[in-house]
């Protein structure tokens, strides 16, 4: 733990800063436990520059548009996991990319001999730090004024965004012009530049692909400093690798996301299944069907107590009398989220499209009692989870610790992996909701630095839980912890070739075993476009000035 330290180090010294960067680094763990492994640094409430310094006098030369901020940068070191917090030693507020730039490229003209890191900050959605820079400089994507949002129609339509824009945003202007992105995140308060580092999935990726497969192209800015241009036929090797590259080769600063003619309604629809092998056969199946729906996802829930009642205020059931007549209580359950879109001015008439999604829903295994309907904007669908956070920060439960663990799962192990999961370390309500949908990565481009199992078929299963501030309980933070590090334990221990999604790992060794065979190609782009391992440190892959290339 850092934080006993970090309360008594002062910044008046340089000496001092130095010394603390290399007992930091140093106390970083050796494998990985969730438990042991989370670091929550205190910010001391007395913490001011030194403006004496010669590093902070050096930055304070920098010709920008925008400006760095020295002082009363606290939320720069708070995310959304709300666990880890870094103080940085500045928050750059960039007016344009060109700030961005001669930042960085002041930063790599220092040499190795620095220690400032510098990390992209969007809408701060991280989990475990990963846009935080320990006394680096974190850049606040959300002040980036340029490029303004550019749609353009056409055979291929595309919008031409900021990193720093917000999906919220795109969706609203691009509907402007009748089109809207293809894929999408489940909550769109998040950062083009922020998806795109990761992958971006939801349930249209088993259609269109993640986020990062719908991309023309990228303008980025590398650890030198450099802003390149790149696309698949341009600094293609650049392209893939920021894509799904967890900000280790550069910050996205402009986008070229493709576009689709936009929906207008959605019919949205939701139905239950006490069989997993029934649920995740239909789910598979659906994968497959021509003229299927557009969205598919799904969910687990334990110990339920009136849950179709709690689905009345958005969904209306098929047969009120049967759905009354269904119990929840202290059963594991698995629903079957899905979603047709509707199109205006679409030649076939709605009673028609409405018959093909009955012949649809006819065709799977559900409980018959449990389907429920409802029919939406597309807006009011795409924006759903932000009706939810509205209503959790109202209770003031919106800012407290989120330990989530995303897992990708093999086809293959599905059935083992819910056996044993669902069935022995989970048996109880969770706080929150379980995320648990198959997609197609055939379909997917295998050039991107995105790490999945090695099969076409795989599931994403995502445990997004909300832990009670102070709470010793079930829904406390360390017991969730605990529970995430069991099934990461029973995923190690039993050869089920699983790969976290947004991952988290503290060792060069575990590092190198997810990235598996994409380990060298890492590697040698890390040396080629951010040979002092300056940008992104949160996400603990490498150490500043380290050689790269080490075996």
């Amino acid at each position: 733990m850092v934080s006993p330290l970090y309360t008594l180090i002062k910044q008046n010294n340089i000496i001092y800063l130095k010394f603390f960067i290399i007992l930091f680094m140093s106390c970083i763990p050796d494998r990985t436990n969730l438990c042991s492994n989370r670091i929550l640094a205190a910010i001391p409430p007395d913490h001011h520059v030194d403006s004496s310094d010669n590093t902070l006098l050096s930055l304070e030369t920098l010709s920008l548009g925008g400006y760095l901020s020295f002082h009363d940068n606290y939320h720069a070191a708070k995310d959304f996991g709300n666990t880890y917090h870094f103080l940085p030693l500045a928050v750059l507020h960039p007016k344009s990319v060109s700030d961005i730039s001669s930042t960085i490229k002041y930063i790599f003209e220092m040499g190795s001999g620095s220690d400032l890191t510098v990390a992209a900050r969007g809408h701060a959605h991280s989990l475990q730090g990963q846009a935080q820079a320990h006394q680096g400089i974190v850049i606040n994507m959300e002040s980036l004024e340029e490029p303004e949002m550019q749609v353009y129609t056409g055979e291929l339509p595309y919008a031409d965004v900021s990193g720093g824009h917000l999906w919220i945003d795109i969706l609203h202007e691009t509907l402007r012009h009748g089109l809207a992105p293809k894929s999408w995140t489940d909550y769109l308060y998040l950062t083009v530049g922020g998806t795109l580092s990761y992958a971006g999935i939801s349930g249209q990726a088993f259609k269109h692909g993640p986020q990062i497969d719908n991309v023309y192209q990228l303008e980025v800015v590398t650890g030198k400093g450099e802003v390149v241009t790149c696309s698949e036929n341009q600094n293609a090797d650049l392209f893939h690798g920021v894509l799904g590259g967890l900000g280790q080769f550069g910050i996205i600063t402009r986008a070229r996301i493709s576009l689709e003619p936009a929906p207008k309604m959605v019919k949205w629809i939701r139905v239950l299944y006490s069989d997993f092998s029934l649920f995740s056969k239909d789910q598979e199946y659906l994968l497959s069907s021509q003229n299927s729906f557009d969205y598919i996802e799904g969910f687990v829930m334990i110990n339920r107590t009136g849950l179709l009642n709690n689905w009345r205020s958005s969904f209306n059931p098929k047969d009120p009398h049967q759905a009354s007549q269904f119990s929840s209580d202290g059963r594991t359950l698995y629903c079957l989220e899905i979603a047709k879109y509707f199109y205006q001015g679409d030649p076939h008439p709605k009673n028609i499209l409405m018959q093909k999604t009955e012949r649809l829903l006819s065709e799977l295994s559900y409980i018959p009692s449990t389907l429920f309907l409802s029919e939406v904007s597309y807006v009011e669908f795409l924006d759903r989870v932000h009706v939810s956070e509205k209503k959790l920060r109202a209770k003031g439960l919106w800012e407290v610790p989120h330990p989530w663990l995303n897992l990708f799962v093999p086809k293959s192990k599905i059935i083992k992996f819910n056996e044993e999961v669902f069935g022995n370390i989970l048996t109880d309500a969770t706080s929150g909701p379980i995320l648990i949908y198959p997609v197609n990565t055939s379909k997917w481009s295998n050039k991107t630095s995105l790490v999945t199992p090695d099969e076409d078929i795989i599931y994403l299963v995502a445990f997004l839980s909300s832990a009670v501030p102070s709470s010793t309980g079930k829904d406390g933070l360390q017991h969730i912890l605990n529970r995430n590090q069991k099934i990461l334990d029973y995923c190690a221990t039993n050869p089920l070739g699983i790969k976290q999604y947004l991952p988290h790992y503290s060792t060069r060794e575990e590092w190198k075993a997810h990235f598996g065979p994409k380990w060298q190609a890492f590697l040698q782009r890390k040396s080629a476009y951010d040979p002092l391992a300056i940008l992104a440190p949160g996400q603990r892959i490498f150490k500043k000035a380290k050689p790269l290339l080490r075996h």
